[in-house]
């Protein structure tokens, strides 16, 4: 049997600050600035967890770089997908820990960080993003810049890749057998008929603001719960077509879970056809976001990282890094950047550099529930 165990830093002793660490906020921003110039349109993206935490999305990892919660036993893909009994267990016990665990992450909004992620995209400074992120907050974001932009004779004049989103994404689910999929709002919802019971907790948890801890996957924490009356609707459309599909997943990668082969191959050509990488909010702990700075490093392409605490890409030669919350260091780039241009592409950000939400997780949360 293989081993399977959520992807961790090791532990290694702490590296002195380093230069660009050591920058003020404006000479930080002025670095990011000539490294953006020197990039000409070609510089993609990578983000993670950490900037997704001002939403209130809790990080996988901690300032140290261990996992935030070392008691969290997630489902496995394994045993999600087990045609047995037991696997059953296991999705009803999923099933019922994301039903309470997405609408948080349903309702966050973007945070300054997303907004000036989005900017960047927008000004084709960095068109193209990649994110480890489920969560759905970058596209939210950009379809606010993009709505800010004046029509010009009914169109708007300016596109933008699609986001490739590394991990998937929380707002969708399919079936295994024929890979029918569906908003996952729509299952929400039979999720909610089938479950009254669960449903009068989800809407207590609402009235309230009383939750029990949310990982960044929309899973939470429940200890001592009979997970064995959770109903788990099958794919309405196998049903629909007389067969009896009960494997129903997220849209999201598992632990144990290998890349989608498309996303993965389209991640490996951004970085091969890109300039340079900046990257942004992450410790690159799983391999599949560390296997893209690696690659640009190998192909002899400048990366640079902001983000704070330790990341696996450490001691790779020729990565820059700035131990800096990236949020600030790209909020004082874009302050100076709209003071010199103009345009209405250059309008919309500057309207919308204040439409970030800022909302921490909870340093303390609610009781787990009991029962």
């Amino acid at each position: 049997m293989v081993r399977i165990s959520i992807p961790t830093l090791p532990l290694t002793p702490p590296l002195p600050p380093s230069a660009l660490t050591k920058l003020p906020l404006k000479e930080a921003a002025a670095y990011l600035n000539t490294f953006l110039v020197k990039g000409k349109g070609k510089t993609v993206i990578l983000s993670g967890a950490g900037v997704s935490v001002d939403s209130g999305i809790r990080a996988y990892r901690g300032k140290e770089g261990h996992y935030s919660n070392p008691n969290y036993k997630p489902i496995l893909y394994h045993e999600l997908v087990e045609e047995t009994p037991r696997g059953e267990m296991f999705r009803k016990r999923y099933w019922a820990r994301s039903f309470l665990g997405y609408p948080p992450v349903r309702d966050a909004r973007p945070n300054p960080t997303h907004v000036y992620v989005a900017a960047l995209q927008l000004l084709g400074l960095a068109p193209n993003l990649i994110t480890q992120n489920v969560d759905n907050l970058h596209p939210k974001a950009r379809s606010l810049l993009l709505e800010s932009i004046p029509r010009n004779g009914g169109r708007r004049p300016h596109t933008v890749p699609p986001i490739v989103e590394l991990h998937g994404t929380l707002a969708k689910v399919h079936c295994l057998h024929a890979k029918h999929e569906q908003p996952r709002d729509e299952y929400q919802a039979q999720l909610a008929k089938m479950n009254p019971v669960w449903e009068e907790m989800a809407l207590e948890a609402e009235r309230t603001g009383v939750r029990p801890r949310t990982n960044p996957d929309g899973d939470v924490e429940l200890s001592g719960v009979d997970f064995s009356s959770f109903t788990v609707p099958p794919c309405t459309i196998c049903e629909g077509e007389g067969r009896k599909e009960r494997v129903v997943k997220p849209n999201v990668v598992f632990f144990g879970e290998t890349l989608n082969p498309k996303v993965k191959d389209e991640s490996l050509d951004l970085i091969a056809n890109a300039s340079q990488l900046l990257v942004l909010g992450t410790s690159l702990a799983t391999y599949s976001a560390y296997r893209l700075v690696k690659q640009a490093v190998e192909e002899e392409k400048p990366v640079l990282m902001i983000t704070t605490g330790p990341t696996r890409a450490d001691k790779l030669d020729k990565v820059d890094k700035m131990d800096k919350r990236a949020g600030d260091v790209l909020r004082a780039y874009l302050d100076e950047l709209v003071k010199t241009n103009t345009g209405p592409e250059v309008e919309a950000i500057r309207r919308c550099l204040d439409m970030g939400i800022v909302t921490p997780p909870p340093e303390v949360e609610g009781p787990r529930a009991e029962g």
